[in-house]
């Protein structure tokens, strides 16, 4: 078991993103803030941490060198505010609504907000902030609404904007931004954070930095999730094939119900993928037939997350449906 992933707001510690906030801290200090920023890289790696961070020192906590470059006291008055959710000064735009629930996305009425916020003067502190994290869940309505508040920078605001999907974004929302990258941390400090923070021993460890690409917190969700098991599972359904498993896979289908029954297909089908993919590499000299197939496969478990979740297919059915596929792969 892991502990309990807590939200960006309540974290104080970051780690590998030294020279991002060098950067900030550096524009801060002349005082040549720009008005929006937009922080780029892969999810869990640390981007939100960081607008929180900056969030509070922008709001006027005070340095706390044992906290690194943009640190502060989890203590200080403004750190305790942000945490509580109670600072006049903050805005933050994320999936979650106010009850709890994720939505699909961030919807208008919340982007929105921005202009109305940004209007105000400082209530209690230097600045205003926004945070939006993340700026891949706007969508086309509610990113014209961020776009109209970039296209009129207020005097005294800063806009954080968290993106895993750049590319994804209006470029007219790009182009007024400032970006800063981060990314993934070393594989052995990854390790360290997961072994630190859960219960996973060290080679287990090494698996979930791995499978998080360096990204620490996606590591942390991954071990939540029970990624090493079902990494196992994917490599025994294809260690097996041709042969299916039929009994192994529907074991794996009873992890589809209930609340984190999306998580588990989607963890299961990312698994399958990245190894179907090594395996695409393996076989890339070995004539173009079976290379065919195992793109063909993999380009399969790529698509059907994307399907079951627009048109509510059934998981199970599309379990199936991908393992025949690589079984016609493994027999070509």
């Amino acid at each position: 078991m892991a502990d309990e992933i807590p939200h960006p707001r309540d974290v104080f510690r970051l780690q590998g993103h030294e020279a991002a906030e060098e950067a900030f801290e550096a524009s801060r200090a002349r005082g040549r803030l720009h008005h929006a920023w937009l922080l780029t890289g892969p999810e869990g790696v640390g981007k939100a941490t960081f607008a929180y961070r900056a969030a509070r020192r922008l709001l006027g906590a005070a340095p706390a060198p044992d906290y690194g470059i943009l640190g502060a006291d989890p203590a200080d008055p403004v750190s305790r505010q942000m945490m509580a959710r109670s600072h006049p000064d903050i805005l933050v735009l994320e999936r979650v609504g106010e009850d709890g629930k994720p939505r699909k996305v961030i919807p208008v009425d919340e982007a929105r907000k921005l202009s109305e916020f940004f209007s105000k003067s400082p209530a209690s502190a230097p600045h205003r902030v926004a945070i939006i994290d993340a700026a891949d869940d706007l969508n086309a309505n509610s990113a014209n609404a961020v776009l109209k508040t970039l296209e009129e920078p207020p005097p005294s605001g800063v806009l954080l904007l968290v993106s895993h999907s750049p590319g994804r974004l209006l470029p007219t929302i790009r182009s007024r931004c400032r970006r800063l990258g981060f990314h993934g941390l070393p594989e052995a400090a990854t390790a360290a954070f997961v072994q630190a923070h859960t219960q996973a021993n060290a080679e287990d460890a090494i698996r979930l930095a791995r499978m998080s690409g360096g990204a620490p917190g996606r590591a942390w969700a991954l071990a939540n999730a029970g990624a090493v098991a079902i990494d196992d599972a994917a490599k025994e359904l294809l260690r097996d094939l041709p042969k299916i498993d039929e009994a192994a896979a529907l074991s794996l289908a009873d992890r589809f119900r209930g609340g984190e029954g999306a998580n588990q297909f989607n963890l299961l089908f990312e698994r399958l993928a990245e190894r179907v993919h090594a395996q695409v590499l393996a076989q890339a000299n070995e004539g173009y037939g079976a290379l065919d197939r195992w793109a063909s496969a993999w380009e399969t478990l790529q698509r059907l997350p994307r399907d079951v979740e627009a048109v509510n297919l059934d998981r199970t059915d599309a379990l199936f449906t991908a393992l025949s596929e690589l079984r016609d792969a493994a027999r070509a």
